[in-house]
């Protein structure tokens, strides 16, 4: 029988597992004539009790594994370390607090029989949000879409259903700089979706603030587009070309009329106005740089301290 490895990253998850499970557990009943589950949890350096959770479950149920890190790596190497462990012919990725409904999986799994290799989520409405959030949600979207060549769908979820051969794809691309919505994208395949109605956290509380999600935001910029480079270029092009316009006007100005340079409020407006411009182009190159150091060095994702 084909295995369905369900990949769960946690961080601060204890109050989640148990409901995660028993929701889950219910939709394995309902497949269990079409596909044999296992479930793969990792845990990213949680501060709470979620390692002593799972190694209850683990030894509880004999398909729950989980994969512990050494500290924090972050969201995209838990995505990464399930993906590397996952078994099954078809893997999926979903969050312990049932953001991601379940009861999804056997309508997502009847799009993989009809020949789809991805069959995505995407939430129709973002209610619950604050409404800073959902704008600037909406606005990376329009921009990532105007900038990269990688289309990635508004309201997308990491929750997905994909073929092995997916995985494999996504697996063969070794960058420690990882944007997991652009890579699902950029591998290709035949993909489809499947909409639903926004969801509450079962418990707890969400990692994700507004400056963790726009640090993540510009990974994205950063990891699928050169345009922030181009933009760089463009502005000071334009600078160079209106300061020698400025020059040139300003000697115009002496040799006809002798009308001495004045103004030194707006020449040091002026001044640094153009300055910040400059810091703002070795900015963005800088990041660019930094992500390019982050590459040489060959650091591994993530190190795991305990597995079962």
């Amino acid at each position: 029988m084909p295995v369905l490895s369900i990949v769960v990253p946690c961080y601060n998850e204890e109050e989640t597992i148990h409901p995660f499970l028993e929701a889950t557990q219910k939709v394995e009943k309902d497949m269990a004539n079409q596909l044999s589950f296992e479930y793969i949890f990792v845990n990213d350096g949680s501060k709470d009790k979620t390692l002593e959770v799972l190694r209850e479950v683990a030894d509880r149920y004999p398909k729950v594994h989980y994969i512990s890190f050494s500290r924090n790596f972050g969201k995209e190497a838990g995505l990464l370390a399930g993906l590397e462990a996952a078994t099954g012919d078809f893997i999926t990725v979903m969050d312990a607090d049932l953001q991601d409904p379940p009861e999804l999986l056997p309508n997502m799994y009847q799009k993989i029989q009809e020949g789809y290799d991805v069959v995505g989520t995407r939430r129709t409405d973002r209610k619950g949000e604050p409404p800073i959030r959902s704008f600037f949600a909406k606005l990376f979207y329009k921009l990532i879409n105007t900038v990269s060549d990688t289309e990635m769908v508004d309201g997308a979820r990491d929750f997905r259903l994909m073929t092995r051969q997916v995985v494999d794809s996504i697996l063969s691309l070794e960058e420690v700089n990882r944007f997991s919505k652009g890579i699902f994208s950029w591998v290709g395949f035949d993909v489809t979706y499947i909409e639903f109605e926004n969801r509450e956290r079962v418990a707890g509380e969400s990692s994700w603030n507004f400056f963790s999600l726009l640090r993540y935001s510009i990974d994205g910029f950063v990891n699928f587009s050169d345009m922030p480079l181009s933009i760089a270029t463009w502005i000071g092009t334009l600078s160079f070309v209106f300061s020698c316009l400025a020059i040139l006007f300003i000697v115009i100005r002496k040799l006809i009329w002798n009308d001495p340079v004045s103004g030194w409020a707006s020449t040091v407006s002026i001044i640094l106005f153009i300055g910040g411009i400059q810091l703002l182009c070795l900015g963005i190159i800088g990041k660019y740089i930094a992500k390019i150091f982050t590459e040489t060095k060959k650091r591994p994702v993530y190190i795991v301290k305990e597995k079962r």
